[in-house]
């Protein structure tokens, strides 16, 4: 199994969980020492698995291709790829900061289709896999001010991924996707956001992000409880609300 963004947050913890179920691992992000000390950890813990562990600035392109072969040979074959890395700054649109915007939605969605283009280049030749791409619950509607680029960003790998899945049916290609939508997780990309009551620890965020994921699910709002009513309200509410 392949996770990106595995130094911190989401994937730091999904690496721990599976880990703790007999995963090997194939992992990366661009803080080499992180991934390292991450490394030490899983396999003092458990000692029975395989964990790799690459640089990768999802960014670079060409990289992202070498990385994913990389850690494919280092693991004998990669049976699911988790698209994870992802950015969650933004900025109020046409305030002169472009360039973080930019940034949001070049690492967020170019390089998630990178990631998502090498996955299925390994899955097609084995014929088999599961690709898994990290969205958010944000992806449901256009969100205001510095959310608008990152709700965006991530409609559009939910999109991509409900795309690839759709090929798979079609085609009969026995190759998985999941689309996992969470919702207000406790992770360093949140540290500096406001408080809310609908936050969850990272633990338990990813507790329901791993189940989902282990039981193949197509969709996944994550927690169930409370976004999958929170996730009907904002489809179905009229925006001027949404966007309070």
């Amino acid at each position: 199994m392949l996770i990106t963004g595995a130094s911190s947050g989401l994937g730091e913890q999904m690496a721990r969980t599976f880990a703790a179920v007999g995963r090997d691992l194939a992992l990366c992000a661009r803080c080499t020492d992180r991934l390292q000390r991450l490394r030490k950890e899983l396999l003092a813990a458990h000692p029975g698995i395989t964990v790799s562990v690459r640089r990768l600035d999802v960014n670079d392109h060409q990289q992202v291709f070498a990385v994913f072969q990389a850690l494919r040979e280092d693991l004998g074959g990669i049976d699911r790829v988790i698209v994870n890395a992802g950015l969650g700054k933004g900025k109020r649109i046409g305030t002169g900061q472009f360039d973080v915007n930019l940034q949001t939605a070049q690492t967020n969605f170019t390089a998630a289709l990178a990631q998502c283009e090498a996955a299925m280049e390994i899955f097609r030749s084995q014929r088999s896999g599961h690709l898994v791409v990290v969205s958010s619950m944000s992806a449901m509607r256009g969100l205001p001010r510095n959310l608008t680029t990152y709700a965006a960003t991530k409609a559009g790998i939910s999109a991509l991924a409900e795309g690839i899945r759709a090929e798979m049916t079609v085609t009969r290609t026995p190759i998985k996707v999941t689309t996992l939508h969470p919702g207000y997780i406790a992770t360093d990309l949140s540290a500096g956001a406001a408080k809310s009551p609908l936050m969850t620890t990272t633990e338990k965020g990813v507790r329901s992000m791993v189940k989902a994921i282990e039981r193949e699910r197509t969709e996944a709002k994550v927690p169930a409880w409370p976004w999958v009513p929170v996730g009907f309200l904002m489809r179905h509410l009229p925006l001027r609300l949404v966007a309070r």
